[in-house]
């Protein structure tokens, strides 16, 4: 039986916000320029939440052999800067989420392995986001999920900014099994969100977390 969290952590491509079609304009924008087909939404879509590095192995297949990994990646980031909030947008009910948790007084932030400067760069489209007490990038720290270190320094800094957080009264939502495992590994109470980049044969159960939500709105009626 759980209570009411202190605090929610959240991911944030395939959480919060739904950043595929701008992930994958980038990719295809690569692809283009290097004379490849492009690839459709369906496709990208749930590889989403993989980043540059899962974009480009699905764009370029074994031809991803033929070039530098590291200029390619940048490439693919330095695009993405440039359009990084084109097609992007909240998911259905996050901002109904987020004002509840504002006026029920629980703290939240966002830990992703997204790189600080993207997430930042990003967030400034989305004031309710841009203003959370805690943003935790994929290189803010010398750790990235699945390890914990992220959402126990999140933690901590939520702490510093309030009343001490003891564990497991702060969840973490998150559409990865990677979330789910850095959360178990902190001892948080752990929450997939079914709403994002999850393949339809993926074996969610195997993940292990305390609660599987469909949409945002099942994530409030929790609270």
């Amino acid at each position: 039986m759980f209570t009411q969290p202190d605090a929610v952590l959240f991911d944030l491509d395939g959480t919060l916000l739904d950043t595929a079609r701008d992930l994958g304009n980038t990719l295809n924008a690569l692809l283009l320029e290097k004379g490849m087909p492009t690839v459709d939404y369906e496709q990208y879509r749930n590889i989403a939440s993989n980043g540059a590095k899962g974009m480009l192995e699905l764009g370029f297949g074994e031809a991803l052999k033929q070039y530098d990994f590291e200029q390619l990646r940048q490439a693919f980031l330095d695009h993405y800067l440039n359009h990084i909030c084109i097609d992007t947008c909240y998911f259905d009910g996050i901002e109904t989420l987020l004002t509840t948790l504002n006026q029920k007084s629980i703290p939240w932030g966002v830990v992703t392995n997204k790189p600080e400067g993207l997430t930042l760069a990003l967030l400034k489209s989305f004031p309710l986001l841009n203003n959370c007490q805690v943003i935790i990038g994929g290189d803010t720290l010398a750790e990235r999920k699945p390890h914990p270190l992220p959402l126990l320094y999140a933690q901590d800094q939520l702490s510093k900014n309030g009343a001490p957080l003891i564990n497991p009264s702060t969840w973490y939502v998150g559409d990865a099994e990677r979330d789910i495992e850095a959360a178990n590994a902190a001892n948080m109470v752990s929450v997939i969100a079914k709403f994002g980049y999850i393949e339809d044969d993926t074996d969610i159960e195997g993940w292990q977390a305390d609660f599987a939500v469909e949409t945002a709105q099942d994530l409030t009626k929790l609270l």
